[in-house]
């Protein structure tokens, strides 16, 4: 299933979200691993001292039970165990100097860590 959403409207609640500067460095990112069968998966994962902690990374899979969403010729994909923790989430791509990388605001976290690792 694969869903084409505007990036210009709201924050949706029945999915992940990203923003168009994380969509922008996604497509720089993919464009210098040279490959075009790559997505960005966002999972959560047992771990951190909160419990649950994010992974993103690329991958070329497709697991049955998915949740693809396209952002501006951007797949992000989301696993079926994932998918509650993730809807209404927001992914950002942040660079200044005191910070560099992307960010996830999780209106499902119901706390965090110190180090902002991982929730729970």
């Amino acid at each position: 299933m694969t869903e084409q959403v505007d990036t210009a409207q709201e924050i949706r609640t029945d999915g992940i979200n990203l923003s168009a500067t994380a969509a922008s460095k996604v497509k720089s990112l993919l464009e210098q691993e040279g490959r075009d069968d790559l997505q960005l998966r966002i999972a959560v994962q047992p771990g951190g001292c909160s419990g649950l902690r994010y992974q993103l990374f690329f991958d070329e899979r497709n697991l049955d039970g998915d949740v693809v969403t396209d952002f501006d010729g951007v797949a992000v994909v989301v696993d079926r165990m994932s998918v509650p923790y993730l809807n209404g989430a927001s992914i950002d791509f942040v660079d200044s100097i005191e910070k560099q990388g992307f960010t996830i605001d999780n209106p499902n976290a119901t706390g965090s860590c110190a180090c902002g690792d991982s929730f729970h």
